[in-house]
């Protein structure tokens, strides 16, 4: 997780979860996810034989599917909210 630097990490949940301190926030762990995904992602493209890279890869991405699920279950407003300002689901 190199490429995430704690300023970088403090941006991203004060701009998703409200303050830089708010860590447990849904909207700033799947925006952190999804920057991880975009990271990994973008690896792997390059190095298409890194399997524990791809396994970890699906990990986070079942981790951010079952956050967002649980959001559209109990903020359907935040939700969508989110999906559009993170651009998933186009």
């Amino acid at each position: 997780m190199s490429h995430l630097t704690s300023e970088k990490m403090a941006k991203l949940f004060a701009d998703f979860g409200g303050k830089a301190t708010n860590t447990g926030s849904i909207e700033g762990q799947v925006a952190l996810l999804t920057e991880r995904i975009n990271h990994i992602s973008e690896h792997l493209k390059g190095n298409q034989k890194d399997f524990s890279s791809q396994r970890g890869l699906m990990m986070m991405v079942g981790k951010r599917k079952r956050l967002l699920t649980y959001m559209s279950k109990h903020n359907l407003t935040g939700y969508r909210a989110l999906i559009e300002k993170l651009g998933l689901r186009k």
